[in-house]
């Protein structure tokens, strides 16, 4: 409950402190352990191309001056990477700046806005922060997507439509088809978001561009991705996103800070995307060690979520916080949910190998014979 004489706006009060989980220094100095594995964040553990040595070798130009605040050479990159015009595209100081700049664009008092849950709780944050309400379409009890409801959902007409595929946390996520159910069961007004994080891990017959299913479409759109997840750039804090048109593009530039992405993580993003190789081979380990990580977890008996992610989503079947402390006095850092009704949950990032194997060793040591 807000107090009356505070000068903080009563929907910040409704927000909880996000959990942005321990650094490896803390689990050092609280635990005592050397070597720890830092599997909370979703990061890449193989860390950016190398190609951003170049980056950082002019390092003083780029921080002495105010970057470009359009970013026009990595807009234009990623324009023609998906056959949009350069106007269409937004640079975010992490796509999660975008969810922010997109909810304080649209979201008024007491709108609505539908999204998948468990959720990125930024999803539902800022949609709060905006005054607005927030239609939370769960998850079936195995941990899909229910289609039915999110159809449901877009017919009810919200301000917008905002969630993640693949799915955060979970990681399910919805095909061609059932996004393709989801867009026609959209009403004009309604915007359409879709946050994209984990595309590069997703990417397959069974996995849609949001860009390719909704380009031509009368809807209004954006489409959200980062360079924090595939592309190892999670410290530099880039993204971007590619909206249905230049117009409504525009009113996201009104929004957002006008320097929100800086010289050296545009420099690096650029790099990034010159060097597939390096995505693929992050891709590649991150998709062999998930296989080999959900055998391991459903050999200990723990139930998992599907996929697509570079991360499992697993039901510790006992507080996962609890879980979550024994695991950090092992050296492995996990993310316990804690969104009402997920609480036994756990979110795991898949790591190196050697990682993997730290998590595991430590995970049957706390786990029940």
């Amino acid at each position: 409950m807000a107090d009356p004489s505070s000068p903080i706006r009563e929907e910040v009060f409704a927000i909880a402190p996000y959990n942005a989980g321990l650094t490896i220094d803390e689990v050092r100095r609280r635990h005592g352990v050397e070597v720890v594995a830092k599997l909370g964040s979703n990061e890449n553990p193989n860390g950016p191309s190398a190609g951003i040595a170049s980056v950082l070798s002019a390092i003083h130009e780029l921080a002495r001056l105010y970057p470009d605040p359009s970013g026009r050479a990595l807009t234009a990159e990623i324009a023609g990477r998906f056959g949009v015009e350069e106007s269409q595209v937004v640079l975010g100081n992490g796509s999660e700046d975008l969810i922010a700049v997109i909810c304080r664009a649209v979201v008024r008092p007491g709108d609505t806005v539908a999204t998948l849950y468990p959720s990125f709780p930024l999803h539902e944050d800022y949609t709060t922060l905006m005054g607005g309400r927030v239609d939370r379409i769960a998850v079936r009890p195995d941990l899909t997507i229910d289609v039915d409801a999110l159809v449901a959902a877009a017919r009810r007409k919200p301000r917008m439509l905002l969630f993640a595929n693949p799915m955060n946390p979970v990681g399910s996520w919805l095909t061609p088809a059932e996004l393709d159910r989801v867009i026609a069961a959209v009403d004009p007004e309604t915007l359409v978001v879709v946050d994209e994080a984990y595309a590069e891990y997703a990417a397959g017959q069974d996995y849609p561009s949001t860009v390719d299913l909704l380009r031509g479409t009368p809807l209004n759109w954006a489409m959200l991705r980062t360079f924090s997840k595939a592309y190892g750039l999670a410290g530099l804090r880039i993204g971007y996103g590619i909206a249905s048109s230049a117009e409504l593009c525009g009113f996201f530039d009104r929004v957002r800070t006008p320097f929100n992405t800086n010289a050296v993580a545009q420099a690096a993003a650029l790099a990034a995307l010159a060097d597939p190789a390096h995505l693929d081979l992050s891709v590649a380990m991150a998709l062999s060690e998930r296989d080999r990580i959900g055998k391991a977890l459903l050999d200990l008996g723990y139930r998992i979520a599907p996929s697509k992610c570079n991360f499992l989503f697993f039901d510790a079947d006992r507080d996962a916080t609890v879980l979550a402390e024994a695991l950090l006095a092992g050296g492995v850092i996990v993310k316990p949910w804690k969104q009402p009704g997920f609480e036994t949950f756990v979110r795991v990032s898949i790591g190196s190998p050697v990682e993997n194997d730290h998590f595991l060793a430590a995970l049957k040591a706390v786990s029940p014979a």
